[in-house]
């Protein structure tokens, strides 16, 4: 257990990290500074309420200063502008993104004030990636693995965001910036746990993969602190890796196979059964072959694969062929047909399946949803059991761009089923 030497330590750390004299603290805890100086040294204790006020005041999770770890981990405001260039170049996305790293935080002190486990739900299946092809098999049974631990079977998958959220992942979508090539981030830090953002730029379809793409991080590799997501590390191993278990998550292999076998299609076009005699006990072979042309897999198969499990045109092509059931050849000609493949299914209003680069328009409150849903869920039950302040309630209303009296009105009535 962290003892108050160490905890006065880290107390201090933190505090001058972010530049705040000991009289602001002190301030802020309605105590005098020398209180705050014996807090640091190690020689008075901390109550519970007073290290949340710290924590909030610094920017740092309470959990995270209690942990009996030293963290050697730097801070967010540090990582980030290295791992992502576009904080140097795009004020717009610095803005966006700290933003939703701010309300991440907040999440995770609510969290903390509810002592809710900080621990994410989802397994770790780190493991080392040494070539492409471990990095499809480990992608493949992971995907298998998280389907039946979900209890998924093979059916199509509702919405990602709500999925990946309701395992303990803050999740929300910004925009990138037209120059930007990264379709996702992912990030672990002690500060707000496992995050996921995703391009608000990009269409439904490819929005739906990224978040299968950016979870597969989340189980594959938490030892990175942030992880972006663009074209020009496409050849990395991990990024192999999280794009196999986005098209094995979202289109199972036997899920697949049972819509080939719906079609009709995919079979061989030789077929060759064995039939037992009884009589003579001896065996017979029957030959059966399939009308000429009958199993070719067209545009129009690929088009209703892609609708089934709301994946894009593209994605169920390769899908398909990585399951063996298209040569590469065959593969490339129906990728080749994509703008016909679109318009089949623009001809049956599936156009949320169009990966043309254009999202339904959405305000940022709705790119949000899950976020906001997960703080607002917090922040009623902190303010019920009297951990927060109506004063906080509404900070955190204004954060989250809502109505601050619909939601103080809301907690309220949550107080008031005691």
């Amino acid at each position: 257990m962290l003892d108050a030497a160490a905890l006065g330590r880290r107390l201090r750390a933190a505090r001058e990290s972010r530049s705040i004299t000991q009289q602001a603290a002190a301030d802020t805890l309605h105590i005098p500074r020398t209180a705050l100086t014996n807090i640091e040294a190690g020689t008075r204790s901390v109550s519970t309420l007073e290290l949340t006020q710290l924590a909030n005041l610094y920017g740092f999770a309470p959990a995270a200063l209690l942990s009996d770890k030293e963290s050697n981990t730097e801070d967010l405001s540090v990582v980030l502008p290295r791992a992502l260039p576009e904080f140097s170049g795009s004020p717009a996305f610095k803005a966006h993104v700290e933003r939703l790293v701010d309300l991440c935080q907040e999440g995770a002190r609510l969290r903390s004030l509810l002592e809710l486990r900080r621990e994410p739900k989802i397994p770790n299946y780190a493991a080392p990636v040494g070539s492409a092809a471990d990095a499809i098999r480990q992608a493949e049974e992971v995907a298998g693995e998280e389907r039946r631990r979900l209890g998924l079977g093979n059916a199509p998958l509702g919405s990602l965001a709500e999925l990946v959220s309701a395992e303990g992942v803050w999740v929300a979508e910004t925009e990138f910036g037209p120059h930007s090539d990264m379709s996702g981030l992912f990030m672990n830090h002690p500060d707000i746990g496992l995050a996921i953002l995703v391009n608000a730029g990009h269409s439904d379809v490819r929005r739906r993969f990224s978040y299968a793409h950016e979870y597969a991080h989340a189980l594959f590799d938490r030892g990175e602190t942030v992880s972006a997501t663009r074209g020009a590390n496409a050849s990395a191993l991990m990024e192999k890796r999280a794009n196999a278990f986005a098209a094995a998550y979202l289109m199972p292999a036997d899920g697949v196979f049972e819509q080939l076998r719906l079609l009709n299609k995919g079979n061989p076009s030789r077929l060759t059964q064995a039939i037992f005699d009884v009589a003579n006990n001896a065996m017979s072979d029957t030959e059966i072959r399939p009308p000429a042309g009958s199993q070719t897999i067209t545009y129009q198969d690929v088009a209703l694969i892609a609708r089934h499990f709301r994946v894009s045109y593209e994605a169920a092509a390769w899908r398909l062929r990585s399951l063996n059931r298209l040569s590469q050849s065959e593969a490339q000609s129906l990728v080749a047909q994509k703008e016909v493949g679109n318009q089949y299914l623009k001809m049956l209003d599936f156009d949320e399946l169009l990966d043309n680069g254009s999202p339904k328009e959405s305000n940022k409150v709705g790119r949000e949803k899950e976020l906001r849903s997960q703080i607002v869920h917090l922040a009623i039950e902190a303010f019920r059991r009297e951990e927060i302040s109506v004063g906080r309630l509404r900070e955190i209303a204004a954060k989250l761009l809502l109505n601050v009296e619909d939601l103080v009105d809301l907690a309220e009535a949550a107080r008031s089923d005691d």
